[in-house]
């Protein structure tokens, strides 16, 4: 299952119109890679389960994309279990829009971002992933950290070259 998460090197704490904008940048690069984007507004609240801050910015992040995206395929705030579960979402929230697994991870700050991305690195991904990827620029950026292999470099630097081709022919 490809995943793409949102936002793990950059914005600290961001509000709910930066996550509802980063969620269409993000959602623009899923395009890219010939997948539909599937978007998942990720908290530890469930379809309002709570009420704080950090839950309340999903909620209005997913209002946000509702008016400005109708088309766009997503659902939140909710778990992760959730997002990438259809039986359990429909469970929960038997109206969500969301259909089978979500595919664009979109977390409420830098912190479950960073951390969801190098878990996932590490226990489903063998160490190998494909970015990270600088978007709302000009040009995208690639992102390589101090811990990238050979293998990380060699696949970002062929995503870059393919990237810079496709984007000169069009």
């Amino acid at each position: 299952h490809t995943l793409f998460i949102c936002d793990t090197h950059v914005n600290l704490d961001p509000s709910a119109e930066e996550i509802a904008e980063l969620t269409l940048l993000a959602a623009a690069e899923v395009r890219y890679f010939g997948l539909a984007p599937k978007v998942a507004l990720l908290s530890h609240s469930n379809f309002g389960s709570h009420t704080d801050a950090s839950a309340r910015k999903m909620a209005q992040a997913r209002a946000l994309l509702a008016q400005c995206a109708p088309e766009l395929e997503v659902e939140g705030e909710l778990h992760g279990d959730a997002a990438l579960s259809e039986s359990m979402r429909v469970q929960l929230f038997p109206e969500s829009s969301l259909k089978g697994q979500a595919n664009l991870l979109v977390m409420p700050n830098l912190d479950a971002a960073n951390i969801a991305y190098n878990l996932l690195k590490m226990t489903a991904g063998d160490g190998i992933t494909i970015g990270s990827i600088l978007l709302g620029a000009n040009r995208s950026a690639h992102i390589l950290t101090a811990t990238a292999t050979v293998r990380r470099i060699v696949n970002m630097s062929a995503l870059a070259v393919a990237g810079a081709v496709t984007r000169s022919e069009g």
